[in-house]
C-alpha cells in the first residue's frame, strides 16, 4: 500500500479508516468493532474519529476496537471548535483519551474553525504536544485563506488539513490543495465516496466495470493516486473493509484518469470549501 509522509518524517498508509456514523446503533457495534480490527490487520492502520461522533460513544467504540493493538494504530481524533481554547482544549483532549482508553493521540485536529482565536488554539495544541498527550496536531475544514491565517499566527507545525474531497468535490484543487502541497502538508480526504452516493453514479459504475472494480474502489483509487492524500472511508462490516482495502491495489492509468476528469471535471473557477 502507498504511504503518505508527514513533515516530521512519519509515514501513514494512504488508505485509512473513518468512523463517522459509527456507534449510532447498538446492534451494529460488534460488526463495527470487527471491521476496524480487520482494517488494521489489512494495513489500514490510521483510524480517524472525533468527540462529536455519536456524542463521544464513537471514541469508546474505537477504544474497544484497538484494545491490545493500540501500538499498531495511528489514532486521530478531533475537538469541537468551542473546545479549542486554552482552558477547554486540555479538558476535551483528556476526555477523548479516556473514552479511547489510551494515553496519547497520534494526531489531534480542530474539527472546524470557530470563534476561538487561532493563535490561542495553536498555543493550546502545542502545550498538549509538550505534555505528551498528542504527538502532532492539525485542522479540518480549513480552506487556503484559513491555512494562511493559521500560518501567520505561528501554526506552521500544523500536520494536516482534513477536508471534504472526492470526485464530485474537486473545489480544493483550485487553491487549498496547491497551498498545502507547496508546504508539504498532507491532506486527509473525508467522505471519499460521498457518503455512498458515488457508488450509484452510472458513469463511475461503467468505468469501474472496465477495470473489474467496484465504483467505491475506483473512487478511492483515484484519491490514492494523488500525491499527499490519505482517504478515510468508513466501513461497518468486514466485507466492506476488504472491498476498500482492495482499492489500494487498483492501478489506474492515464486513460482512466482522463475519463474520470471528463466525467467529473474540476471547477473552472474557485469555489468555497465545502463541508458535510
Amino acid at each position: 500500500m502507498r504511504s503518505v509522509c508527514f513533515r516530521d518524517g512519519l509515514e501513514v498508509p494512504a488508505l485509512g479508516q473513518g468512523t463517522w456514523k459509527m456507534a449510532e446503533r447498538r446492534k451494529r457495534r460488534k460488526d463495527e468493532i470487527a471491521a476496524l480490527r480487520t482494517g488494521v490487520e489489512l494495513g489500514m492502520t490510521l483510524i480517524d474519529t472525533a468527540e462529536m461522533y455519536a456524542d463521544g460513544d464513537c471514541e469508546r467504540l474505537v477504544g474497544e476496537a484497538i484494545t491490545g493493538i493500540r501500538d499498531q494504530v495511528f489514532l486521530v481524533s478531533k475537538a469541537y471548535p468551542q473546545n479549542a481554547s486554552s482552558a477547554r482544549l486540555p479538558r476535551a483532549c483528556d476526555a477523548s483519551l479516556e473514552r479511547l482508553g489510551t494515553d496519547r493521540l497520534d494526531l489531534y485536529l480542530l474539527h472546524w474553525r470557530g470563534g476561538v482565536p487561532l493563535a490561542e488554539t495553536v498555543e493550546a495544541m502545542q502545550r498538549l504536544v509538550d505534555a505528551g498527550k498528542i504527538l502532532r496536531w492539525g485542522v479540518s475544514n480549513f480552506d487556503a485563506a484559513d491555512m494562511q491565517e493559521l500560518d501567520d499566527v505561528g501554526g506552521d507545525a500544523c500536520a494536516t488539513d482534513q477536508i471534504l474531497y472526492n470526485l464530485t468535490r474537486r473545489g480544493p484543487e483550485r487553491d487549498t490543495l496547491p497551498w498545502l502541497a507547496d508546504r508539504n502538508v498532507p491532506v486527509m480526504a473525508y467522505c471519499p465516496v460521498e457518503q455512498g452516493r458515488l457508488i450509484e453514479h452510472p458513469d463511475l459504475i461503467a468505468v469501474a466495470a472496465d477495470l473489474n472494480a467496484t465504483p467505491a474502489q475506483l473512487a478511492l483509487a483515484w484519491l490514492m493516486a494523488r500525491d499527499g492524500v490519505v482517504a478515510i472511508p468508513k466501513a461497518g462490516s468486514i466485507e466492506h473493509v476488504r472491498e476498500n482495502r482492495a482499492a489500494a491495489d487498483l492501478v489506474i492509468g492515464a486513460e482512466t484518469l482522463a475519463r474520470l476528469d471528463a466525467l467529473f471535471p474540476a471547477p473552472a473557477h474557485p469555489v468555497p470549501l465545502e463541508m458535510i
